[in-house]
């Protein structure tokens, strides 16, 4: 129930819309009523037994002076025009309450629209909003297709089971309350029967959908795991391909689809089974009511004639319809709530990262960064130990080290990404943690060793997070990044598509296109990540080029994977197995004869 409230309360928002749709179904439940219940007297006229009413009653709103009233009017049709033309008005009036029954119902259907696509419109934005503001150690531990199976099947499956729902929900419980307080008035005898059955009847079919919700959120993790193969197949597709591994993935693919399918099989005839059978005990409900009020009439123990005993079954039957609604209902929110469970996940996964209450404003970086006793751990292992490291306000620190000595965790928790264990980072001697990140993070540009691009144009990559910019502005941050040349030659300029990740561009395009994204931006400190490694001769030139026009005039911390990039660097730290080993210029570490000048003659030698 916590969790169906969790889905409710995102149509709060959309009350009025709720509200009309009750108005509308009312409405609609009432002239289905009356329709219905004219077969009583279309009944008593074709048998020709029917009693005249030959006196009128004021007109009030309910059900007694309407009945009286009609009656009446019908009475007359009968003596004054005759029978044929009494059953030919009941017919129009039948049509024309059918016609009143069904427009409502459509209103209200109408009403219902906007709630239900809003409603699934704020899940996602909500669900969507929720992951931007997850910490990056989320993601590590999350499949990125699970999360996506999230974003879409999950969310859509909460508007198809439970959302949809709601329209049931509310026309149902009406529609059984109404049709139940007309039978009521008809025989109180019999109505106690059909109270007692239909209970029965929902008792039968809850038992059966108790485990549906289990089912559904298997198949919705076995889901999340398809998505997550799919997602590993297309970014790893040149390796599966070059080490002859389709017949393994495709076997291991194979396995996990047979599985989730089994599951649907067995959830969806467990679903399945609520129509036959609430079909069944419908049918078993309208033949025991058949056999016990026949009984009573047939031993004049109750007061009801032939037509109005008729008329009290149709009214019943109509009531199997809404019963048999509301237990699909039943089901498909069972079936929808373990999709709500899996959405729960994520959106209750607490942010380890975030502002503090007092957090101040930072908008200008002055004097230094400062590491003091710096640790930091994933798991178990610490990846990096005490580390004590001052960088002043334009100088220019580069990392070295073997890979997974730190270097690249180093500087991810400047802009806090991730959480440190130990010590405190300063800039301009005040913790990190008491700014606020987005202005942290303002003072940052990143240029990274794999360029992170989007499925956009040159132009909206490079301005990509700058609010208010200009096509001269772009244009002049290009060329600072020697990307510009290159740019005006593709076939639409600036306003070209560069395809999934960039997958258009060559690496060293997508790299100087990365750089200009951090030359627009203007950061005072400047991170970059093994920037040019995974570049050919050619391109490191122009990368390198550009990289040194950016950190003219700024604080840089550069990760350097060819020590050549890094000779003028101020400082050099040498990282090993999470601690600073060695530090000072280029000629300093030559002339230790220390791990740095193994590395370097290393890459010399090679």
């Amino acid at each position: 129930m916590n969790r169906f409230y969790k889905i409710i309360r995102y149509v709060f928002p959309y009350w009025k819309n709720a509200l009309l749709n009750f108005f509308m179904i009312l409405f609609s439940v009432i002239f289905g009523l009356g329709s219905f219940t004219l077969v009583i007297p279309f009944l008593g006229i074709l048998f020709k037994n029917q009693p005249l009413v030959t006196t009128n009653v004021p007109l009030e709103f309910s059900v007694d002076s309407i009945t009286h009233n009609f009656n009446y009017f019908i009475s007359q049709q009968i003596l004054n025009e005759g029978q044929h033309v009494a059953l030919l008005t009941v017919s129009i009036f039948v049509l024309v309450l059918v016609f009143l029954k069904t427009g409502f119902n459509y209103a209200a259907k109408f009403v219902m629209a906007p709630l239900r696509n809003n409603v699934i419109r704020d899940v996602r934005n909500h669900l969507y909003s929720k992951i931007l503001k997850l910490q990056l150690s989320y993601f590590s531990d999350e499949k990125k297709g699970n999360i996506i199976a999230r974003m879409t099947g999950d969310v859509q499956e909460i508007e198809v089971s439970v959302i949809r729902s709601l329209d049931i929900i509310l026309r149902e419980p009406v529609t059984i309350i109404i049709y139940l307080y007309s039978l009521i008035t008809i025989s109180p005898q019999l109505t106690l029967f059909v109270i007692i059955l239909l209970p029965l009847t929902g008792l039968i079919i809850g038992v059966i959908g108790k485990t549906l919700r289990k089912r559904s959120k298997e198949a919705q993790d076995k889901m999340g795991l398809l998505l997550s193969i799919i997602e590993e197949t297309l970014s790893g597709l040149r390796i599966i391909k070059a080490f002859n591994a389709q017949e393994k993935v495709n076997n291991k693919f194979t396995d996990e689809n047979n599985w989730y399918t089994r599951i649907m099989i067995k959830m969806w005839r467990r679903r399945d089974l609520a129509v036959p059978m609430s079909e069944f005990l419908g049918t078993s409900a309208v033949v025991m009511l058949m056999w016990y009020g026949g009984s009573l009439i047939l031993k004049n123990e109750i007061d009801m004639n032939s037509q109005e005993f008729i008329g009290f079954l149709v009214i019943f039957s109509q009531i199997i319809n809404p019963a048999k609604s509301f237990s699909n209902a039943y089901y498909n929110i069972q079936k929808g709530m373990a999709s709500a469970d899996r959405i729960d996940e994520v959106l209750n996964a607490e942010v380890s990262i975030k502002d503090k209450k007092d957090a101040i404003s930072i908008r200008i970086f002055n004097n230094y960064i400062e590491y003091k006793n710096v640790s930091f751990r994933y798991i178990d292992d610490d990846v990096l130990k005490d580390i004590n490291l001052k960088i002043e306000k334009g100088k220019t620190v580069a990392l070295v080290g073997q890979s997974g000595s730190g270097k690249s965790t180093l500087v991810d928790i400047l802009p806090r990404f991730y959480t440190i264990d130990k010590g405190d980072i300063l800039i301009d001697g005040i913790s990190i943690n008491d700014y606020k990140i987005s202005d942290l993070r303002g003072l940052m540009g990143i240029v990274n060793q794999e360029s992170i691009l989007f499925n956009d144009t040159i132009y909206n990559n490079i301005a990509f997070g700058v609010e208010e910019t200009t096509k001269e502005a772009v244009e002049a941050a290009a060329k600072v990044a020697n990307a510009h040349n290159f740019i005006m030659e593709s076939p639409e300029g600036y306003q070209t598509n560069i395809g999934d990740s960039g997958g258009k561009l060559s690496g060293g395009q997508r790299q100087r296109i990365s750089i200009a994204r951090a030359v627009l931006a203007n950061p005072p400190i400047l991170i970059l990540d093994e920037a040019t490694s995974a570049l050919d001769t050619e391109s490191e030139r122009l990368v390198q080029d550009a990289l040194t026009k950016l950190m003219k005039n700024r604080t840089s911390l550069v990760i350097a994977h060819r020590l050549s990039t890094i000779v003028n660097a101020d400082e050099i730290c040498v990282l090993h197995e999470g601690s600073i080993v060695e530090r000072g210029s280029h000629k300093e570490l030559i002339d230790k004869q220390g791990v740095y000048k193994k590395l370097h003659d290393m890459q010399s030698f090679a």
